[in-house]
């Protein structure tokens, strides 16, 4: 099992949950956070660090956020890794748990 970063992290992407990673497995977009399936050893530690609840264990997706599986996959293999702590997007606060954000996914 991995984690899978989902729709909420669009537009906001606080970096909380990268300085938790023993692995190094997020990778950085231009609006998105995802995380490399192949990487990700499944600790944990980066779900509690989300301050916008956007990473789910892959068991515990909800089902309208299931795409994000291969999201994850696909944009890890292209992204660079990140591993340090950076400001969220300027708008984060104001895209915070809103809906129908796929759209707005940079890649």
């Amino acid at each position: 099992m991995t984690y899978v970063v989902t729709e909420n992290c669009i537009q906001c992407k606080y970096t909380d949950c990268v300085d938790v990673c023993p692995v190094d497995c997020f990778h950085e977009g231009p609006n998105f956070l995802v995380i490399d399936p192949e990487e990700c050893i499944d600790c944990s530690l980066c779900e509690p660090e989300c301050p916008i609840n956007a990473i789910f264990a892959e068991d515990d997706l909800p089902e309208d956020q299931l795409q994000f599986i291969e999201i994850n996959a696909e944009l890890s293999r292209i992204w660079p890794v990140i591993t340090e702590v950076k400001p969220p997007l300027p708008d984060a606060e104001a895209w915070k748990d809103k809906p129908g954000k796929l759209d707005l996914l940079e890649k």
